[in-house]
């Protein structure tokens, strides 16, 4: 059997998964964290229209990161420690603008993090 540590698995946000009403509606419980920042990559806003995420966030632009010519750039957020079934649940409430993938953190730490497709 495996222990909970075993099944557990970062995930980076710079956005609306850091909002108590959208861990809330799409894991059933508040998150802890720990603020950290995605470096070589910028942040900028896609418009949501998908009803259920809009409903969820209450906004209407997300942020959203991709890949910048600057390895300097940071994007600041929040890391997660979930289980794999909170990580399905997030990939559920992302939309078909983001791509989930593994990226290094300015800790030194991995986690997954949701960035323009």
């Amino acid at each position: 059997m495996s222990d909970l540590n075993e099944r557990s698995e970062r995930l980076f946000s710079y956005g609306t998964l850091q909002q108590d009403n959208v861990q809330l509606s799409t894991f059933g419980r508040l998150l802890n964290g720990a603020p950290d920042a995605l470096t070589g990559f910028k942040r900028e806003l896609v418009e949501i229209t998908d009803p259920e995420v809009l409903a969820k966030s209450g906004k209407r632009f997300h942020p959203i990161v991709s890949q910048s010519a600057v390895p300097d750039d940071r994007v600041a957020g929040t890391v997660f420690e979930i289980t794999a079934e909170e990580l399905a649940a997030a990939d559920a409430y992302e939309v078909a603008d983001y791509v989930r993938v593994e990226a290094a953190l300015a800790s030194g730490a991995k986690a997954w993090v949701y960035v323009k497709r």
